[in-house]
């Protein structure tokens, strides 16, 4: 994996999901196990392979690579000698036990937000039901003249908020806990959010417009979670995020690139009620744009069922791409997603399309179970002028009407992305 152009890009985890050996698929026992489902502070502090909460985890940076560090009570490699006090520094204000500064890939300006009750909740955990890790941590891989922690500390003061979350008096009561896990816990905005001069977030809650309005991270867009008709979820409803979260598909997508990770390590494990009240939430986002409600058109559908397609991207699609996601466009829910109106495919950056056809998706784990069916690589099999032809055709047929994929856009991406990853896609909490 190339290094990245974006601080924000370490918000994630970087790179394609592998599966992990371990698979958790116990409900969470108690309150504070809960609240780490939540955060999904496994996927970042562990290694395939290795112990949770370990850390070692490769992230990538502007300034060079750092790894996560080790969280479990070892007094020695870990967190054991914090105390509560230190550890909310931590968590809430991204300052570690010795006063040194964590680099914003520990996504504290959302975790901010976690209330005093959930985060002795989150400590009782990780102190007493996580086992101690004798594990050093990895010296971080960056230049000297990039080492200083003190500009985060201006970065900080700029950018990042204190405070617990504050319901607001003109929501309900479902309304706030949905904005209290998407904004908090659940840091949706480091991926879904786009980024500034400085690479921060232009946006940590709803105020702003901004706010989860899609990002490009690591070679692949994060899509627009507000109300657009076409980009965004407009076209959802409620059930349909629900089941996206709880199951990782719906009969409109299916999670793909760094989602994996969430589904496979934290929505599911969640309870109906916190769901459905982040459903509520975000379909709550008003439309940031003006957009046409997609409007289904056959047109496609009668020259890939009528002969031999002459275009070179419909001849691709019905030869490599039709088998799945159907001559219509419509796929085969749950596992097989429509590409007719998916906001994915819709999307202005077309770099999750790219990305998908060079790498293919990764493993969906849900609670111990793997998916049945999922995208393969194509990364051999077709050029970059091939892989734009589809793409293109893909975007323009079913009514998509979205923008045509250059050759030269699929050749910036192919030796930039990796489907070789150590990122964790599923382990125990215990």
């Amino acid at each position: 994996m190339s290094q990245m152009k974006l601080l924000a890009a370490a918000i994630l985890v970087l790179g394609a999901s592998t599966a992990a050996d371990a698979q958790g698929t116990e409900t969470p026992a108690g309150k504070g196990e809960y609240l780490a489902r939540a955060g999904d502070c496994i996927a970042c502090h562990s290694v395939r392979g290795g112990k949770a909460f370990a850390g070692g985890l490769r992230m990538g940076t502007p300034m060079g690579v750092i790894y996560s560090t080790n969280i479990t009570p070892d007094p020695d490699t870990g967190i054991g000698n914090y105390s509560l006090r230190d550890f909310d520094r931590a968590v809430r204000s991204g300052i570690a036990k010795d006063g040194h500064h964590l680099y914003p890939a520990m996504p504290y300006p959302s975790y901010a937000k976690i209330s005093d009750e959930d985060l002795q909740a989150l400590y009782a955990f990780f102190m007493k039901e996580v086992p101690p890790v004798n594990q050093a941590n990895r010296p971080n891989e960056i230049p000297w003249y990039g080492s200083p922690r003190w500009p985060l500390a201006v970065w900080n003061t700029i950018f990042a908020r204190s405070g617990a979350y504050v319901a607001r008096a003109d929501r309900d009561a479902v309304w706030n806990r949905g904005a209290y896990l998407v904004e908090g816990l659940g840091h949706c905005g480091a991926c879904h959010s786009p980024r500034g001069w400085a690479f921060q977030e232009k946006a940590l809650d709803d105020s702003s417009s901004a706010y989860l309005q899609g990002a490009e991270l690591d070679a692949w867009s994060a899509p627009n979670l507000r109300g657009d008709l076409r980009t965004g979820l407009g076209g959802w409803s409620q059930d349909d995020i629900a089941a996206f979260l709880k199951s990782g598909h719906n009969d409109k997508g299916v999670a793909f690139g760094s989602m994996l990770d969430v589904v496979n390590n934290s929505t599911p494990y969640l309870s109906d009620e916190d769901i459905r009240a982040m459903a509520t939430f975000l379909k709550s986002l008003p439309a940031t744009a003006s957009e046409a409600q997609f409007v289904y058109d056959d047109a496609a559908t009668r020259t890939l069922e009528g002969s031999t397609p002459q275009q070179s991207g419909a001849a691709i699609y019905l030869g490599m791409c039709a088998a799945c996601h159907g001559t219509d466009g419509k796929g085969q829910a749950p596992f097989m997603p429509p590409l007719a109106g998916n906001p994915v495919v819709l999307d202005t950056n077309p770099s999750s399309l790219i990305n998908l056809v060079l790498n293919g998706a990764d493993p969906l784990v849900v609670k111990g179970v793997p998916d049945a069916y999922r995208m393969p690589q194509f990364r051999v099999q077709l050029n970059d002028e091939a892989i734009g032809e589809v793409l293109s055709f893909v975007r323009g047929a079913w009514g998509n009407g979205a923008a045509e994929v250059r050759a030269e856009q699929v050749k910036k991406l192919r030796p930039v992305t990796d489907p070789s990853s150590d990122r964790v896609i599923v382990l125990k909490m215990r």
